[in-house]
């Protein structure tokens, strides 16, 4: 089993950066899910999919998995496309085009 260690990117749903400075170490599916005949629910008997690992560095997760002896690969940290910015910006003195109304 080989575990996945990425920087996680920013949700739609939030318009800060929360939870995106930590690395997440999380384990590749081994088994495809399974839709439950009678509820229709999705399952797994994987229990691995359910653990989810959060560490300050990258370093810090590479040598939990050497300590533990987990394979790992490691993913691209990617970078947004375009400045965020706050809704307040338009609003700032230093503004570079002029406020109208």
């Amino acid at each position: 089993m080989t575990a996945r260690i990425y920087k996680p990117t920013k949700t739609a749903m939030q318009s800060g950066k929360a939870k995106t400075k930590d690395w997440v170490l999380d384990y590749d599916p081994e088994q495809p899910r399974t839709v439950e005949p009678l509820m229709g629910w999705t399952s797994s008997s994987d229990m691995r999919q359910q653990l989810k690992l959060n560490f300050a560095s990258k370093e810090e997760a590479v040598a939990y998995c050497e300590r533990e002896g987990i394979a790992f690969r490691i993913l691209p940290d990617k970078e947004p496309a375009r400045r965020t910015m706050s809704y307040s910006d338009n609003f700032a003195f230093t503004r570079r085009g002029a406020w109208t109304h």
